[in-house]
C-alpha cells in the first residue's frame, strides 16, 4: 500500500491520499480495452511530437477527434492525459540530451477516475455503453476501502491499484523531529534531545548483490537483457520496499505520538554529485545512485499526511558541517565523528546533522528561538556584517539557525 498526494481543503485541513494494490487475472475483453488504450496513447504521443505540443488543452484539441469513436469518451480523455505526461517527460529529457528517442507506450495500462463502481467485492468497469467487465477484489482490498472515498483506478495486465482518500486535520506541532537520511542508516533527533538511528545497511547489501548479479549477464541481446534486468529490478524493489516502509512507519508513529512535526532536508540535485566524469569510481557512483532517499521521503510524507503530521523541508547546506551545540564549523575527527574547535564538542556526524535539521524546523514554530526573530526583522537583501556574532547569539538557545545569506542556497553539499 502506498500513496503520494494530498490536497489542501482549508486552514489545517488536508485530503490525504493512499493507494491499495492487488494482483488480478484480466479477461480477454479487458485486455482488448487496455490494448486499445495503449494504441490511443501512442496516437496522441505521435500527434504531440508532430505538432510540438505538450499541454493538455492543446493536445485535446488536436487529437480528440482523431481517436476511435467506438471507445467511451472518458477513456479517450484518459489516453490524452497519459500522453500529456509522456510528452512532458520527453521534452524534459530532450533538453538534457538532444538524441533522446521518440517515446512509445509499450505497457498495457489504464488510469481513470470516471465510470467505475465498486459493488460488494467487485470492481465494475464499463467497456461500451451499458456493457461492463468485472474485477474481483480480494478481502484485504475490500477491508482497506471500507468507509473511504475511492478516487481513481489504475489497471495493468496483472495488477490493480485503487486510490482512496480521507480528510485529516493537521496536528499543531509541539516540537519537531529532524530526519537525516544516509546510505546505510536514517537518524532522527527531536527538539527534546532524543536521538534514534534506524539501520538500513541490509537494503544497501541487497542492492549491491543485485548489481553484481546483473553485471554477470553477458548475452548481447537488447530485448532479453531488458527483460532480465527488469525482472531482477522488480525482485530488488520487493526486498527493499518493506525495509523502507518499516522505517518510515516508525518515524511517523513516533512523531504522531509526541505531537511533533517532521523536518527533512531538501535534497534537490543530489544525483548530479555522482554523475559520470566527476572523478569518482564506478562502484562508488553505483552505490550512491542506488540510494533510496527519494522513496523514503515519499513514504514518510504520505504516511504523515494520512496521520495529520506536519512535514516541512529545509535546505541541506551544512547540516553535517555545523556544530549543533554552538553553530561553529566543525572538523573531521575520526570515522563519522566531528570535532568542534570552538566549543570542543565531539559529535557523531549523523546525530549532529539530525539535530541541525530539527533546529532549522523551529523557524516554522511561533515560539522559535530569539535569534530567528532578529533575522526576520532584518530588511530583505541586507546581509549580516558579522556572521560570527550571529552564531554566538544563537548559542544561548543551544540550537543552530541558518545564516540569512544561506537561505537561497538549495543545492546540497556531499555531507553524507
Amino acid at each position: 500500500m502506498d500513496g503520494n498526494a494530498f490536497t489542501c481543503l482549508g486552514r489545517g485541513h488536508v485530503s490525504a491520499v493512499k493507494t491499495v494494490r492487488q494482483k488480478h487475472h484480466p479477461s480477454a475483453e479487458l485486455l482488448r480495452l487496455l490494448d486499445e488504450l495503449r494504441r490511443m496513447v501512442n496516437v496522441c504521443v505521435a500527434i504531440g511530437i508532430e505538432e510540438n505540443i505538450s499541454s493538455l488543452k492543446s493536445l485535446s484539441l488536436k487529437s480528440y477527434h482523431r481517436l476511435s469513436r467506438d471507445i467511451l469518451s472518458y477513456y479517450r480523455l484518459c489516453a490524452i492525459s497519459t500522453a500529456t505526461g509522456i510528452l512532458r517527460n520527453h521534452r524534459k529529457a530532450k533538453r538534457k540530451n538532444s538524441r533522446t528517442r521518440i517515446p512509445y507506450a509499450k505497457k498495457l495500462m489504464l488510469t481513470t477516475c470516471y465510470g467505475f463502481k465498486i459493488q460488494n467485492d467487485l470492481l465494475r468497469l464499463p467497456v461500451k455503453p451499458r456493457k461492463y467487465v468485472y474485477v474481483r477484489l480480494n478481502s484485504r482490498t475490500v477491508q482497506v476501502l471500507s468507509g473511504l472515498n475511492v478516487r481513481s483506478v489504475t489497471l495493468t495486465s496483472n495488477s490493480l491499484g485503487i486510490t482512496y482518500s480521507k480528510e485529516t486535520v493537521e496536528i499543531k506541532p509541539e516540537g519537531y523531529v529532524g530526519v537525516d537520511r544516509n546510505l546505510d542508516n536514517v537518524t532522527i533527533a527531536s527538539t527534546d534531545k532524543a536521538v534514534k538511528t534506524f539501520d538500513l545497511s541490509k537494503a544497501t547489501g541487497i542492492k549491491s548483490t543485485y548489481r553484481f548479479v546483473n553485471s554477470r549477464f553477458k548475452r548481447n541481446d537488447t530485448g532479453i537483457r531488458t527483460r532480465v534486468l527488469s525482472k531482477y529490478g522488480e525482485k530488488q524493489r520487493n526486498c527493499v520496499q518493506p525495509l523502507l516502509h518499516n522505517v518510515s512507519k516508525r518515524i511517523v508513529d513516533q512523531a504522531k505520538t509526541r505531537r511533533y512535526g517532521i523536518v527533512m532536508e531538501r535534497l534537490t540535485g543530489i544525483r548530479r554529485l555522482h554523475q559520470k566524469g566527476n572523478g569518482q569510481s564506478r562502484n562508488y557512483r553505483a552505490r550512491m545512485n542506488s540510494w533510496s532517499f527519494g522513496e523514503l521521503q515519499r513514504q514518510i510524507e504520505y504516511k504523515a499526511r494520512w496521520e495529520g503530521v506536519k512535514v516541512i523541508y529545509v535546505p541541506a547546506r551544512n547540516t553535517s558541517k555545523r556544530c549543533s551545540v554552538c553553530g561553529y564549523k566543525t572538523l573531521e575527527s575520526t570515522q563519522r565523528q566531528l570535532w568542534c574547535p570552538h566549543c570542543g564538542a565531539i559529535l557523531d556526524r549523523d546525530e549532529n546533522a539530525a539535530r541541525n535539521i530539527s533546529a532549522r524546523g523551529l523557524r516554522f514554530s511561533p515560539n522559535g528561538p530569539p535569534g530567528e526573530a532578529m533575522v526576520e526583522e532584518r530588511e530583505q537583501g541586507e546581509r549580516d556584517p558579522n556572521p560570527q556574532s550571529r552564531w554566538r547569539q544563537v548559542k544561548s538557545t543551544n540550537q543552530r539557525q541558518k545564516l540569512p545569506d544561506e537561505e537561497d542556497l538549495t543545492e546540497p553539499q556531499n555531507s553524507h
